[in-house]
């Protein structure tokens, strides 16, 4: 079963950091990805650019659509893992080694594919 770590965090918190501290956290995260490698349980991952640059679709009885998160709050996503796991259990486990405050973990719908 497949598992998405969503990683939360305030992006003033991460732009106050200097240069050492972003590197000692990226150092964190190559530990935690070579871990979910040998485990065979990394299915892939990326950083997201600042929620700035972000463009919300609102649809509804008309679309609208506007720059910037969907969401007014101190946390926003600013990366993701996406793992494989046995269970909620094991996914659990495996993300509370992630090296970061707030971390999500929805188990993700893998539908059939469909005839095009």
């Amino acid at each position: 079963m497949q598992y998405l770590l969503l990683i939360y965090g305030d992006e003033k918190v991460w732009a106050s950091r200097d240069e050492q501290e972003q590197q000692a956290n990226h150092e964190r995260h190559a530990r935690f990805m070579a871990m979910l490698r040998e485990r065979g349980a990394l299915v892939g991952g990326e950083e997201l650019a600042l929620a700035s640059t972000a463009t919300t679709i609102r649809n509804g009885d008309r679309v609208r659509v506007t720059d910037g998160p969907y969401a007014e709050t101190a946390e926003q996503i600013g990366g993701y893992y996406v793992i494989e796991a046995a269970d909620l259990d094991e996914a659990l486990e495996l993300a509370r080694q992630l090296p970061e405050p707030i971390v999500e973990v929805r188990p993700i719908v893998m539908h059939p594919p469909t005839d095009s």
